[in-house]
């Protein structure tokens, strides 16, 4: 029976995960075949497939790129799913392939691709595409920019790829470690104390036999004596524990305040109860991955989200003063040629902003115009903007929205709508692309109205400081929008003269066709220009958070656990949102650990970390996988030491990594939330995985212990659930130990007395019922017991802490509860035992029902919040005592009961055998009150 309780329970979620698999194993994908398009489902997609996905539909398997809708050749992925990055990858398909008049002429080609192994590297790939029956045959190089990993998200146009890996062979799923079933550190305690309540078994059988000086066959003696005090091991303990966590996860299910919570695995709700470190991601996670417009600053004024109607009304009126061209200015007054001038600085910004970035609009047809038609009058309604940077379609939203529009752009030329619905062409002479190197980008452009042209350049503000004129504020307030966790971009320009320009394009074609040092020397004459330009402004771009990420940090921190971010974003973009949402407090310093490739980089960047102090530690991937090679333990003691530690561009298996070493070397539990397909192994290692449910996939929420719809419910499922459910079990376990202990002791002091004798106290249905109808209820209802309202809980994250050193159930309070069973059970037996009557049956009768009314009061001593159900299962259980006495006639004299001296002797044993406890609990209540009584009271 108790095997079966733990059985059923396990495979009802087994059950529960197979159908969730197989419904997203069932999603409908349209294939290529001789007879035209057929649908198919993904777990039926085989290599060499032909697959069409839509945009905005998830990738079915790896695919090599074939063709493309896009008119530009190419798509644009987004792949935070498979690495936690937020830029869009731009793909480009097999061109031989893209050539083709159709999609259906796929299947009339004859072509083969090799491809290496499977592997685990997201970042590589190599290939050949071989097309046979053109002449002579096409060989073309396949590489990471033609494939489409499974996981990612077509985010433009339709495409056409051929299947090359599916199953256990898909890059995401190489990325995954397997599953391993998870054990509640709980459960583990709860057996080292049953190990030790079996060494008192055997220990208390051999002690019997000894008194009885081994005398005739004593081998059978033990035998008989291990049968009698079984009880001593509680065979019930596993079902009230298994039946606790069923209720545990029932509440937390039903908790109005956490709606859509989900428990995937009821086996470890006590170990939210204990958490040490949580290992968050970003992407998702605590960010929405929607970068929002800020904050523009010009050095003497700085507009907010609040005044952006301001650079409006300067942007409209810098376009209504071309439009009609002003008189002499000899008449204007002083205030007026101040707003020109502050105009036409906001206006420089803006357009700045709006031609310098590598974002092209496209338009799509949105049921009422078509494409072409759209994209003739620029239609506003079918744009989107599309780009491999969040942050560059955000700037360009916001010169939107203030009345500058991008409208139009191609390889050569860029087309902006000013606010009087003018458009303004400007032809690209060159671009400068951004590089993680050069940290900024560059565009030459001409405005064909009036012929300048100008280089506008932005970047970040450690580069651009050394470009652009001497002033005094762009340090400073590249600090502050830091410090407020802002992306800051430096935006600069530099007028050019036709001559300069010129000079500029020949040396520049010069440097581009050497053939030695050709990198360096393109860098030489690009930073030639790069020179003395103009500051224009800062833009400042936010990652938005999640609802109530800075509040839920704050509570979990004051509950003493440190919290790690691990993510596969960049370094700047995980420090932004590291301040941005207060993981890193302003008043904390944050160490940025260099770049390290070898043993004697890393002992010189750890010996210069170890002398600061309460700093935050941010690390990228590559330098932690050096650290952790040469100098794991002193790297995890420093960094343990940290109050937070953020970790960028981590692949998902160093993810896992981390969260080992963690429990490895602090031996504390951790806890992992994500939302992606890239935190699907932190998540099945850690002791706890939390998953997210995401607006992209469900993977990560799948695969966690439990799933949340927000990260806001984090710190209610373990401040409230979490403490009670540890509590709760802790409290119930030793309860069930106490009940088994007591009957034991009263059977020793009792075999004692009659000479050592293996004669049973009690038979047949006395002994099952006491541990089953007589207790049970009133025993198990100790789960719906709490120490303090669950607003409390949440308002004093300082309770959970105390949870960390393991108190509620320990060697110490276990000792305790043996010495009140070893107590009560003795008093009640010897106090039987003096009252003892003529006959044996009485003593059965007044010592059994003193051990229920002794277990029903000590029951009510241990709760501390009454609920209405404990109080009817206490009176149940008495009831069901008091009706079954009338049936048990053969151990208990039914007509003894009913007189005055039986009703006086058991009150009388009770009392001894209960009053002291209650008088110690009131003493201790009143000179050492735990800390939850001092809230409550």
């Amino acid at each position: 029976f108790v095997l079966a309780v733990t059985v059923i329970r396990e495979a009802a979620e087994e059950l529960r995960c197979y159908t969730r698999d197989k419904e997203v194993n069932s999603q409908i994908y349209s294939k290529l075949t001789a007879r035209g398009t057929v649908k198919v489902k993904s777990s039926n997609i085989q290599v060499g497939d032909l697959i069409i996905v839509e945009k905005n539909q998830r990738v079915p398997a790896d695919m090599i790129f074939l063709r493309t809708s896009e008119k530009n050749g190419s798509c644009f992925l987004r792949t935070d799913q498979l690495d936690g990055e937020t830029d869009w990858k731009l793909r480009l398909p097999v061109s031989c392939t893209q050539r083709l008049p159709t999609a259906s002429d796929l299947l009339q080609t004859r072509s083969y691709v090799y491809a290496e192994e499977p592997n685990i590297d997201i970042h590589n790939f190599v290939g050949t595409f071989t097309r046979e029956d053109s002449d002579p045959p096409v060989n073309e190089s396949l590489s990471i920019e033609n494939t489409l990993w499974a996981s990612t998200v077509i985010a433009s146009g339709t495409v056409v790829g051929v299947v090359l890996y599916t199953g256990r062979e898909l890059r995401s799923v190489m990325n995954t470690s397997n599953p391993r079933s998870k054990i509640g550190l709980f459960d583990l305690e709860v057996n080292c104390l049953t190990k030790i309540l079996f060494g008192a078994l055997v220990v208390v059988s051999l002690v019997m036999v000894a008194l009885q000086h081994f005398a005739g066959r004593w081998y059978l003696q033990i035998i008989r004596f291990l049968l009698l005090f079984s009880n001593i091991i509680p065979i019930s303990l596993r079902v009230n524990l298994d039946m606790g966590k069923i209720v545990y996860s029932w509440v937390i299910r039903r908790d109005s305040k956490i709606p859509g919570t989900v428990v995937r695995s009821s086996t470890i709700p006590e170990q939210l109860g204990r958490i040490s470190y949580l290992l968050t991601d970003k992407t998702g996670t605590l960010t929405q991955n929607e970068m929002v417009f800020k904050r523009l600053h010009l050095g003497t004024v700085a507009y907010g989200l609040d005044s952006m109607d301001e650079v409006q009304s300067h942007i409209f009126s810098i376009y209504t003063q071309q439009a009609q061209e002003p008189p002499a200015t000899k008449g204007l007054s002083v205030a007026t040629k101040v707003r020109r001038s502050m105009s036409s600085r906001v206006h420089e910004a803006v357009r700045a902003i709006a031609l310098c970035h590598n974002v092209t609009p496209v338009y799509e047809s949105n049921g009422v115009t078509d494409q072409a038609e759209a994209e003739r009058h620029y239609e506003d309604s079918c744009r989107v903007y599309q780009a491999s940077s969040p942050d560059e379609v955000a700037l360009v939203q916001w010169t939107e929205s203030v009345g500058l529009t991008l409208v139009g752009r191609d390889q050569s030329s860029v087309q902006l709508r000013s606010p009087g619905g003018h458009i303004l062409n400007f032809t690209i002479l060159q671009i400068f692309p951004f590089t993680y190197e050069s940290k900024r980008m560059g565009i030459i452009v001409r405005d064909e109205s009036s012929g300048e042209i100008t280089f506008y350049m932005k970047g970040a503000d450690v580069v651009m400081a050394g470009i652009v004129q001497y002033n005094d504020w762009l340090e400073e307030e590249c600090g502050n929008m830091a410090r407020e966790g802002l992306r800051v971009l430096v935006v600069a320009k530099k007028s050019l003269t036709e001559e300069q320009y010129q000079d500029f394009e020949a040396r520049y074609v010069q440097a581009k066709l050497s053939v030695h040092d050709r990198s360096l020397k393109v860098a030489t004459v690009i930073e030639s220009l790069e020179m003395e330009m103009e500051l224009l402004c800062l833009t400042g771009v936010e990652d938005q958070l999640q609802a109530d990420v800075r509040p839920t940090l704050e509570t979990l921190r004051n509950a003493g656990i440190k919290v790690w971010m691990l993510t596969g974003d960049k370094l700047e973009t995980a420090t932004c949102t590291a301040k941005n949402a207060h993981l890193v407090t302003r008043t904390q310093d944050i160490h940025v650990f260099r770049l390290v490739t070898n043993r004697g980089e890393a002992h010189l960047e750890l010996n210069a970390f170890r002398r600061k102090h309460d700093c935050a530690l941010v690390i990228s991937g590559d330098s932690l996988e050096v650290c952790l090679k040469y100098y794991e333990c002193e790297f995890m003691e420093l960094a343990c030491q940290c109050p937070a530690v953020v970790c960028c561009r981590c692949a998902p298996t160093q993810k896992a990594q981390i969260v080992r070493l963690l429990q490895e070397r602090t031996g504390r539990l951790t806890c992992a939330v994500g939302d992606g397909g890239n935190d699907v192994s932190m998540i099945q290692e850690a002791d706890c995985g939390v998953g997210v449910e995401g607006k992209e996939g469900k993977q990560a929420s799948l695969a966690a212990d439990f799933s949340i719809t927000q990260f806001k419910h984090l710190g209610r499922l373990l401040m409230v659930h979490g403490r009670n459910s540890y509590k709760r079990s802790a409290a119930l376990s030793q309860f069930v130990i106490h009940r088994s202990l007591c009957i034991s002791t009263m059977q020793a002091v009792f075999s004692s007395v009659f000479y050592f004798a293996s004669v049973p106290l009690y038979q047949g249905f006395l002994i099952i019922g006491y541990s089953t109808i007589y207790t049970m209820f009133p025993v198990f209802s100790l789960v719906l017991d709490k120490d303090v309202k669950s607003e409390v809980a949440m308002l004093y994250p300082e309770l959970y802490k105390d949870l960390l050193k393991g108190r509620p159930l320990s060697y110490k309070t276990f000792l305790i509860w043996v010495l009140i069973s070893i107590y009560q059970g003795s008093i009640i037996m010897y106090g039987a035992l003096l009252l003892f009557e003529s006959e044996f049956v009485h003593i059965v009768a007044i010592s059994f029902t003193s051990l229920i009314l002794t277990e029903l009061l000590m029951v009510a001593l241990t709760i501390q919040t009454w609920h209405w159900l404990m109080i009817v299962a206490e009176l149940l259980s008495l009831s069901c005592y008091i009706a079954s006495l009338v049936f048990l006639h053969e151990f208990i004299d039914v007509y003894f009961i009913a007189t005055l001296s039986f009703l006086w002797k058991v009150t009388v044993i009770t009392l001894v055998s209960c009053l002291p406890l209650y008088v110690l609990k009131y003493l201790r209540r009143r000179f050492s009150p735990p800390s939850y009584s001092k809230l409550t009271s």
